[in-house]
C-alpha cells in the first residue's frame, strides 16, 4: 500500500521536531534560531537518509529554494490494514531468525545463496577465510579469469549482511570501473557510485560547494588515478579519519600499488604512497590481483 505524504506550504515556519526536505534529501529539524526581527531563520538540521544519517547542516529557511515541510507520512493509513496473515508473519519471524544464526557463525553463509550467480567451489574459500578474521585482511592472487570479482562481491555482501561493514571504497583501473559496477549490481544487488569528476560536479550542485562527495552514499567506485589527486584523496582522508570502523577497501590490480624493490634505484609510485596512507584507515581489506 503506498502512504501519501502532506506537504506544508513552502513559506510555513519549520519547528523542532519537523521533518524536512531541503536539498533534494529528508532531514529532521534539530534547532530553530533566530536571526533577529526582520531577517531569515537560521535551521539546525541533521539528516534522515539512510546513507548519510545524523550528519548536520545549517542552512539559511529562507533561502533553501526547494525547502518544504513534510507534515504527515501517512502511518495512521498503513496501521488501519490490520495484523498479517499467520503465514507472512511466520515467514518474516523465520528469516529474522536465520540472519540472526548466520550473522553470528562463521560456518553459516548468506551471500552465497543471495548472488544470482553460478559459483565454484574454489570461489567459496576466501569468503571462508575472511569470516575467520576479525578484521579481514586478504590478498587474493587467482589467475585472469577464475573470479576475482565474484570472490570479493561474496566478501562484501557478506560483510554486509553481518553488518561488520558499513561503507566500501572499490578502487580500480579506469577501464573497468563500469565493468565493476554492471556485475556487483546485477549479480549481488549492489548499488555502486562511481566517484569521478562527474559525480563531484553534479554533488556540489545538489548540495553546494562545500560537499564532501565521500558523504554522500556509502559505496563507491573509484579509479587509481583520482587516489593521487588531491581533491579526491584529501576528501577520503576526511570522511575516513585516523580509523573508520565498519569501512571495506577492494583494491583491484594491487600490483600497481606494489612498493619498490628497496634498492638504490627504487622509486615507490604516487599510487603506492597513496595507498598505504588509506588501507590503514580502512578495517576491512581486500587486495586483488593475477600477477602477484
Amino acid at each position: 500500500m503506498s502512504a501519501t505524504v502532506a506537504v506544508k506550504k513552502v513559506d510555513a515556519t519549520p519547528k523542532v521536531g519537523d521533518l524536512v526536505f531541503v536539498r533534494s534529501r529528508r532531514w529532521l529539524v534539530d534547532d530553530v534560531l533566530s536571526q533577529g526581527r526582520g531577517k531569515t531563520l537560521l535551521v539546525r538540521l541533521s539528516c534522515a537518509e539512510d546513507d548519510s544519517q545524523g550528519q548536520l547542516l545549517d542552512v539559511l529557511w529562507d533561502y533553501e529554494i526547494d525547502r518544504r515541510i513534510v507534515q504527515d507520512e501517512g502511518w495512521q493509513q498503513l496501521a488501519a490494514q490490520g495484523f498479517d496473515e499467520p503465514r507472512f508473519f511466520a515467514a518474516f519471524l523465520h528469516t529474522l531468525r536465520w540472519n540472526c544464526v548466520t550473522a553470528t557463525d562463521p560456518g553459516l553463509l548468506q551471500a552465497p545463496f543471495r548472488a544470482g550467480i553460478k559459483i565454484d567451489a574454489y570461489q567459496m574459500e576466501p569468503l571462508r577465510k575472511a569470516l575467520l578474521l576479525p578484521r579481514v585482511n586478504l590478498f587474493i592472487a587467482d589467475d585472469t579469469g577464475l573470479g576475482k570479482t565474484i570472490e570479493a562481491g561474496l566478501i562484501a555482501r557478506e560483510l554486509l549482511l553481518r553488518k561488520r561493514a558499513k561503507t566500501i571504497v572499490i578502487a580500480t583501473p579506469p577501464s573497468v570501473l563500469e565493468q565493476w559496477k554492471a556485475e556487483l549490481e546485477e549479480r549481488f544487488g549492489l548499488v555502486f557510485e562511481i566517484l569521478d569528476r562527474n559525480y563531484l560536479t553534479r554533488m556540489r550542485r545538489e548540495r553546494g560547494f562545500g560537499v564532501n562527495p565521500w558523504r554522500t552514499h556509502s559505496r563507491f567506485l573509484v579509479s587509481h588515478n583520482l587516489l593521487v589527486d588531491p581533491i579526491y584523496a584529501d576528501t577520503l582522508r576526511e570522511w575516513l579519519g585516523d580509523f573508520s570502523p565498519g569501512s571495506l577497501l577492494i583494491l583491484d590490480e594491487a600490483h600497481h600499488a606494489a612498493p619498490s624493490s628497496g634498492g638504490k634505484c627504487g622509486i615507490e609510485s604516487k599510487l603506492t604512497r597513496s595507498v598505504r596512507d588509506l588501507a590503514g584507515r580502512f578495517e576491512h581489506r581486500l587486495f586483488l590481483s593475477a600477477t602477484p
